[in-house]
């Protein structure tokens, strides 16, 4: 099993990125991102991988692959697209810096969920998204 991780270009927020995924998947199920490059090692991925997203600047959420298929965009240019299972999952929140398009993540490398972090972070979705990030960069949460 492999992870991916990819910031989340738009959204503010975790319930933002919610919202734009669950309008999507009403106009065009199955939920889908779209990525230029596919993942060389897409067996691993679609082994149980998850997609963790970068929203603000912090790893707040993750999603499970459930697929990769091969699609083209609007102009015509190939494209990937990550078919997604539409429940996003609170990760302990961790900050990280811009990169462009995807990466790799090792399962030992990956935040864990919230659940399993022993429920420390519960309510933290609650908190105004300022308040969160600045926890977050003093390592409060």
């Amino acid at each position: 099993m492999l992870h991916l991780i990819k910031l989340s270009v738009g959204p503010k927020d975790v319930a933002q990125l919610a919202a734009l995924q669950q309008a999507r998947l009403k106009r065009e199920p199955p939920l889908r991102a779209w990525t230029r490059m596919g993942p060389k090692r897409a067996t691993e991925v679609c082994d149980g991988g998850s997609i963790y997203w970068v929203v603000g600047g912090f790893v707040r959420v993750r999603q499970r692959i459930l697929a990769i298929e091969d699609d083209t965009e609007d102009d015509g240019t190939p494209c990937v697209a990550l078919v997604l299972d539409p429940e996003l999952v609170p990760v302990a929140a961790r900050p990280t810096k811009p990169f462009q398009g995807w990466r790799y993540l090792k399962p030992e490398d990956a935040p864990p969920d919230v659940a399993e972090a022993g429920g420390a972070a519960e309510g933290l979705e609650a908190l105004p998204p300022k308040l969160r990030a600045a926890l977050a960069e003093l390592c409060l949460i």
